[in-house]
């Protein structure tokens, strides 16, 4: 006798599947015509966050998931492995956290802005949290001031937090309780001591940082949802190198980018790209510094390729 359940993934190993239902947890996999009914082209056709349909035969540990319900929402990217499909990050979530470094790694504008990016395209919003606070001296402060301003002037969220001194995690804690979250970002950053010190009750393995080029290792291996002591759920991923954009039109770009696709409504053209047309606001804007050149270049970035890498012959 088999019985019908619902419920939400917790955890994805690309084969098995944690689905929670209830206080039950149970071990699923996909039943084959499921793939074929996704419209994504994903590596993953269900991600954690997904809210599913499963059912389980009487005296079995294992499920088989038979349906997929409509998502609010998605974080997604081009997969590394295959170029013609993408990997969903996480489903159904009310805030995404981007954790960046200013150093010990670097993390490139160019891919926190394509991360934003891809948040917009699926109206998700973005808190950007520069860890690492207690390692910065005066060059990197200057630097992450320059981050903070640039990105809270076009309306994102940025808090700067420190895993060792304590620093932001309160605030984080208050900004996150409740909500399902996302969190992000390059291998290195701290991610999962980023949670730990959000709930010391999660158990996470912690990696150590290359001396040779300042790099993360990967630790994370599985997107996986942990459940904290105050209220908020977090979907902690697999660090990445770069941020590939899946399915974006050049035509529509500029629409992920708030400020540039601002300044667009006054361009001469309704189709401009924003690089050589007569009467371009936003190039207009950028001569005359109401623009971000880094954030100008993300976009030409873009448009000129989709492999994620910071160019620095894009805008001189």
């Amino acid at each position: 006798m088999s019985e019908n359940k619902t419920g939400q993934v917790i955890k994805s190993t690309g084969s098995w599947y944690k689905v929670k239902s209830g206080n039950e947890i149970y071990q699923c996999k996909i039943r084959g015509k499921l793939r074929l009914n996704v419209a994504v082209k994903a590596t993953n056709p269900v991600a954690v966050g997904d809210f599913v349909d499963f059912f389980v035969e009487q005296n079995q540990h294992e499920a088989v998931i038979t349906n997929l319900h409509d998502r609010k929402n998605y974080i997604i990217r081009k997969s590394t492995n295959l170029s013609k499909q993408a990997h969903i990050l996480a489903a159904n979530v009310d805030l995404a956290i981007l954790v960046i470094t200013v150093d010990f790694p670097k993390t490139e504008l160019v891919f926190i802005d394509r991360f934003l990016a891809a948040a917009e395209a699926y109206s998700i919003p973005v808190l950007i949290v520069a860890n690492k606070y207690d390692l910065y001296e005066a060059e990197q402060l200057e630097t992450l001031e320059f981050f903070e301003l640039m990105y809270q002037s076009i309306g994102y969220q940025f808090l700067s937090v420190s895993v060792k001194t304590g620093k932001g995690i309160q605030a984080l804690k208050t900004i996150t309780a409740g909500k399902i979250i996302v969190i992000a970002g390059n291998s290195g950053v701290g991610k999962s001591s980023l949670v730990k010190a959000l709930d010391e009750s999660i158990d996470l393995k912690i990696g150590d940082i290359s001396l040779a080029n300042k790099s993360g290792k990967h630790t994370t291996t599985f997107a996986e949802m942990h459940e904290t002591a105050f209220g908020a759920k977090i979907i902690d991923t697999p660090g990445v190198r770069a941020f590939g954009l899946y399915d974006f039109k050049n035509e529509t770009v500029d629409h992920f980018f708030p400020e540039i696709f601002k300044l667009a409504a006054s361009c001469k053209f309704g189709n401009c790209t924003h690089r050589h047309e007569p009467g371009c606001a936003v190039v207009a804007a950028l001569e005359k510094g109401k623009l971000s050149p880094t954030r100008y270049n993300s976009y030409i970035n873009i448009l000129e390729g989709d492999d994620g890498k910071y160019r620095e012959d894009v805008y001189k």
